[in-house]
């Protein structure tokens, strides 16, 4: 710990010892570290994608590629864009101190994302205009129709739902979840051909059981 002691010019006693106080980047970037303690290990049989990564949420490459890839598709609500997900286009979201890793196969991929955040920053329900919708990615349509998926309560809060989205005659399905334990957010992501809803609620336990050692 560093201690600084300040001096009169004419010699007189030393003033009291002050203890230097971390920056706000300082305590930030430390807080950032200490979330990645919260990100999942590779599951079997799949490798690691990206990262992992600490920062700032809206700052990390992987949350502004997101970000693009969201700018050049045409929605036809665009509100429900990521609307169950943690929003980085929020500056109080982009600015959070975050953890992120990803994780791929032949047969699909897994995203997370620990975040530090109050608890009014939890992702709300899923709007009921955001059940159904269509969107042109690189000029093929593709429809995309979420459903909430009755779980176990994880954490203070916790949501899941699965997405299918159709469009060329390919389908994907999306599964989702998020947890908020005190004020720290995880998000996970899971894209597929299928998603299993026990596989996806297992991947959300473990994730819960790491969150538990971080949170505050």
């Amino acid at each position: 710990m560093m201690v600084i002691t300040a001096c009169s010019s004419d010699g007189a006693a030393d003033q009291p010892a002050k203890q230097a106080q971390p920056s706000a980047s300082a305590t930030s970037a430390a807080l950032a570290t200490r979330l990645r303690a919260a990100l999942l290990p590779a599951p079997k049989g799949m490798r690691v994608a990206y990262g992992p990564e600490v920062g700032a949420f809206g700052t990390l490459d992987s949350i502004k590629q997101g970000l693009e890839a969201i700018r050049q598709t045409k929605l036809e609500r665009p509100e429900c864009a990521g609307a169950t997900e943690l929003d980085p286009a929020k500056p109080e979201v982009a600015s959070a101190p975050a953890a992120v890793i990803a994780f791929a196969s032949a047969r699909g991929s897994i995203s997370q994302a620990v975040v530090a955040l109050p608890p009014a920053e939890f992702p709300g329900p899923l709007p009921g205009q955001c059940a159904a919708y269509k969107a042109v990615i690189k000029g093929t349509e593709v429809t995309y129709r979420t459903r909430d998926l009755a779980m176990p309560r994880q954490g203070d809060e916790s949501r899941a739902y699965l997405t299918t989205a159709s469009g060329a005659d390919q389908n994907a399905q999306i599964g989702s979840v998020v947890i908020r334990r005190g004020n720290v957010v995880m998000s996970l992501m899971v894209v597929g051909q299928e998603v299993k809803r026990a596989g996806l609620l297992e991947l959300g336990r473990l994730a819960d059981q790491n969150l538990s050692r971080v949170a505050t």
